[in-house]
């Protein structure tokens, strides 16, 4: 099985404030009058679609998405997606290495963070002038490129990462809500980190200094999924990263997510997503 692509950043030997580590493009240019069309790949670096415009179709980490008007797509490095852009959509594509990023104020990389574990913002239309209008400061400095252009594009950054902030936490704009969430996405980070060894929600609760009864209260305050739902999710999510991203054998994806007992992995994955892994392998390569 031929692995899935992944695409690298340029030059990546070069200082982490270069350009090397950062990219924009008009969307309009970037097509040039002909569909876009990207099979299944995915990244090591942050890749971010903005519309003002836009039909297609959008696949991030096997979910589905259709493109539209006044929408912002977020990937952080290693999820993989597929997309179609049809001809007509306007707005940016931007890519930047974490390092680009890093360099400024830790605030501001928790900022990314937090902005980054949402793969889509639909906005309405006078919101989304606001976000837009930002997208077009950062490209025209990146075009441009006059005196302490970076700190600029860096500044413009922190306002974009800020607006969809603002986003996420519109319909909770009390301070429990913005609490429930804090807990939310906490959690989710150590799920991604420590998934291979821990896959019990009183492990997760352990390290959050929380209850599981506090953990599984948020978790269903903010997504309606208890937190061992959560955590079956990102199990599966994971099995299929290397599932297609690689031809290992399926002990050896077992292994790698943490499972001595193959058999076990493999009635486990079969009862929650309904293919074998092989089946499923056949399936999406």
């Amino acid at each position: 099985m031929e692995k899935i692509p992944v695409r690298h950043l340029k030059n990546r030997e070069r200082k982490p404030e270069s350009l090397e580590n950062f990219g924009i493009e008009d969307l309009v240019v970037l097509l040039d009058g002909k569909d876009m069309q990207q099979e299944l790949h995915r990244h090591d670096f942050f890749y971010v679609l903005v519309l003002k415009k836009g039909r297609g179709l959008h696949d991030i980490d096997f979910k589905h998405h259709e493109i539209s008007d006044h929408s912002v797509y977020f990937m952080k490095p290693g999820q993989v997606h597929r997309l179609t852009l049809k001809v007509g959509s306007e707005g940016y594509m931007m890519h930047f290495g974490k390092d680009f990023y890093a360099a400024l104020d830790k605030t501001f990389t928790e900022l990314l963070q937090k902005v980054s574990a949402f793969n889509f913002y639909q906005f309405e239309e006078n919101s989304f002038q606001k976000v837009f209008s930002v997208l077009s400061e950062i490209y025209n400095e990146f075009s441009g490129k006059k005196e302490a252009y970076i700190q600029i594009i860096q500044a413009n950054l922190c306002i974009f990462f800020i607006e969809l902030r603002r986003q996420q936490n519109k319909e909770t704009p009390d301070h429990t809500g913005l609490y429930l969430q804090e807990v939310l996405e906490k959690f989710l980070e150590l799920v991604e980190i420590h998934i291979t060894e821990f896959k019990r929600v009183s492990d997760y609760a352990k390290l959050m200094s929380l209850s599981v009864y506090q953990l599984n209260a948020a978790c269903k305050a903010v997504l309606g999924k208890s937190a061992s739902a959560l955590i079956i999710e990102h199990i599966l999510l994971e099995t299929k990263r290397y599932l297609l991203a690689t031809p290992n054998q399926i002990n050896q994806v077992a292994d790698l997510l943490g499972y001595e007992d193959v058999s076990y992995f493999i009635r486990f994955f079969k009862k929650h997503s309904g293919f074998s892994p092989e089946a499923f392998r056949q399936n999406f390569k």
